[in-house]
């Protein structure tokens, strides 16, 4: 017969805690330990086993039995950090909270973002103060990411297509991710490149000449991480057609191929239906409009232009794809698969929770 473990401590809120608590828990200017504290104690109260609680709050049991036991001693005083060794604080807890709801929620009149310097004047604090809280809860105004929600109608079949090639592909059968880097240019600088010395990093000067333009054609085998490539001058349906011969011609006659592309206008020409329809081992797997992010050849041509293009000279096309063609040869020596984790449903889930987020900050 199993043993129970020790009766886990009763926690009561009165509305004041609870309303207290709820606001550590929610709030964004909150300290993650502090939220994650009374969301413990809100779980607590809310009955269930530490063990319970800690699977559900992705914890330990021991963290879960800590503050538990710490509330019920000290109530709400008792989750807040104990002071720490060192200099006595300078500014206080309210002067804290005003920073950083200006920082997330307030606008200065003359920019877009505050600086340290314009919000150390605004709320007359020393601008190495506002840089330590900025630093300590992970803000960083001066920055900003890009971001695209997909408007395509069929975004989860898109979705759930395209991810289950890339978590459970096909037996006899090759997953091609394809897409074109167009409009590659030639461009030679205007002076001499100096070398790197000690201290000193490699220049170039901020001025080029542009000796033309190249065209890549790029299909990644997600299994092996090989690439089959093909440079063009020019960017149309026929020499995508093009391209897709030379991948008939390179897979095996055995095995399938499926590719996985995005919604450029080449590859849906009548044209290019004519010939998938005369080659029936070719099976066509949209992305979503506006998701690149989904065609895993995008990362490998971020590695191409990270690697090769962005530092390179070249006073013509043809040396511009010479040095692409032996950097795709040198990479198909040791390929390196790009491995895809998340599953579809988790896909849509945190674009779900995005979306709730944008729909709730009201604007």
């Amino acid at each position: 017969m199993a043993t129970r473990g020790p009766r886990p401590t009763e926690i009561v809120l009165s509305d004041a805690e609870r309303v207290e608590l709820e606001g550590w828990a929610r709030r964004r200017t909150t300290a993650a330990g502090l939220a994650l504290r009374s969301r413990i104690v809100l779980a607590a109260a809310e009955g269930g086993s530490n063990s319970e609680l800690a699977q559900r709050l992705g914890v330990s049991r021991g963290t879960v039995r800590r503050w538990r036991d710490r509330f019920v001693e000290l109530r709400c005083d008792g989750l807040l950090d104990e002071p720490r060794p060192g200099r006595p604080r300078t500014i206080d807890d309210a002067k804290i909270k005003d920073l950083i709801t200006a920082t997330l929620e307030t606008m200065p009149r003359n920019a877009t973002h505050w600086s340290t310097r314009s919000m150390a004047e605004h709320l007359d604090l020393s601008q190495s103060t506002v840089s330590r809280v900025w630093r300590a809860f992970g803000l960083a105004p001066h920055k900003q990411d890009s971001w695209k929600l997909s408007k395509d109608p069929l975004f989860t079949e898109k979705v759930r297509d395209v991810v289950g090639l890339y978590l459970n592909p096909p037996d006899r059968a090759l997953v091609l991710c394809v897409d074109e880097k167009t409009q590659i240019q030639a461009l030679d600088r205007t002076q001499p490149v100096f070398p790197m010395l000690p201290g000193t990093p490699a220049r170039a000067s901020h001025d080029y000449v542009r000796n033309g333009t190249s065209s890549l054609y790029a299909a990644l085998d997600i299994a092996s991480g090989k690439v089959i490539g093909a440079l063009h001058s020019r960017h149309r349906a026929t020499e995508f057609i093009a391209f897709l011969r030379k991948i008939d011609t390179e897979v095996p006659d055995d095995l399938d191929v499926h590719l996985v592309l995005d919604n450029a206008s080449t590859h849906k020409t009548p044209a290019v239906k004519r010939w998938l329809l005369a080659h029936p081992r070719f099976t066509v797997h949209f992305t979503p409009t506006s998701s690149s992010w989904m065609n895993l050849v995008e990362r490998w041509f971020a590695e191409l232009t990270t690697k090769k293009l962005q530092r390179s000279a070249h006073r013509s096309v043809r040396q511009l794809n010479r040095d692409i063609r032996d950097w795709i040869e040198t990479w198909n020596d040791n390929p390196r698969p790009y491995v895809w984790v998340k599953t579809a449903d988790q896909i849509l889930d945190s674009i779900a929770s995005y979306c709730t987020r944008i729909k709730d900050s009201g604007h």
